[in-house]
């Protein structure tokens, strides 16, 4: 085995552990708006989120973790909440789930999803419907604050409420380019229609701040494994969140409905119930700290 050790090295590309979900455009290419004597052609907006409606039917309770039965007409879904999922009600007031509640639940559209029926979702956000007066916008924003296609513009005031997703608060200037969650009540029209809203939370500010904790974790702690990148298990995992159980040889990795089984010595390693390859097998670099190739992160713990 040709094994060398690196020195802390710049951090990694966006390609690796940048934003997950990158915009159809950037801020300054945002569609232009088509004069009245052009025909317009219909185009459908690219679908950033996952949008799961119905209401809830049943409650069941997991470890760490609750499971909602979502009915829509003959479509049945599975809400999987943890205490870390945002849920409020249609008027920006934090809210519990119960039964009976007519829900909207928006997931990021690339998050891995059980290819099972019926179909579970690991929500970013779940907005309740109630009768009070409350609209709800979750899109993304770009830096003059209009969403996807120019649908919706934001003129923020002293009075509107701005945090992130761990409810901490933030500014106006840091919700450019971002995920948000939009409450407001009226909208005056214009070409895009404009908001004041009462409450904003921003959606991706933490998966930002683990993404470049991850980038620090590898650029200072990895060795070359004939000509692979080798980075370390559990710290990496265990900071996105993941359960490390040691066992003879190897790990278990698991996190809501996954789980990757590793062994040490071993190019093959588990995927739930189906079996994935490795580049090179994971292997104990350094006492009590097993490295896997660094596709295992890029692929699986995203």
């Amino acid at each position: 085995m040709n094994m060398k050790k690196y020195a802390p090295a710049a951090a990694m590309t966006a390609l690796l552990f940048g934003s997950v979900l990158v915009p159809v455009a950037s801020a300054n290419e945002n569609p232009t708006k088509t004069e009245q004597n052009i025909p317009q052609i219909q185009i459908d907006p690219v679908h950033i989120f996952n949008n799961t409606h119905g209401t809830v039917e049943n409650i069941k309770n997991g470890e760490n973790i609750k499971y909602y039965t979502v009915k829509d007409g003959d479509q049945t879904n599975i809400l999987e909440i943890s205490k870390d999922t945002l849920v409020f009600d249609n008027t920006g007031k934090k809210a519990e789930l119960k039964n009976g509640d007519k829900i909207v639940a928006y997931t990021f559209a690339n998050k891995p999803q059980t290819l099972i029926y019926p179909p579970k979702f690991n929500p970013d956000v779940v907005i309740v419907e109630t009768e009070e007066a409350g609209l709800v916008e979750v899109d993304y924003f770009y830096e003059n604050l209009t969403n996807t296609y120019d649908i919706l513009k934001l003129n923020i005031s002293e009075k509107t409420e701005l945090l992130n997703s761990k409810g901490e608060k933030v500014t106006a200037k840091d919700l450019a380019e971002k995920h948000l969650v939009v409450f407001y009540t009226t909208s005056i029209e214009s070409v895009s229609a404009q908001t004041t809203p009462s409450k904003v939370i921003i959606l991706d500010e933490s998966e930002n701040t683990i993404a470049a904790e991850i980038e620090a974790i590898i650029a200072a702690d990895f060795y070359e494994v004939d000509g692979t990148k080798m980075v370390p298990l559990r710290l990496i995992a265990e900071k996105l969140g993941y359960k490390v159980e040691a066992i003879d040889k190897g790990a278990i990795v698991s996190k809501e409905n996954l789980s990757y089984t590793i062994t040490r010595g071993e190019k093959i390693f588990g995927f739930n119930k189906a079996l994935r390859p490795l580049p090179v097998a994971p292997v104990l670099l350094e006492a009590n700290k097993t490295y896997v190739p660094v596709e295992f992160v890029e692929e699986y713990l995203k």
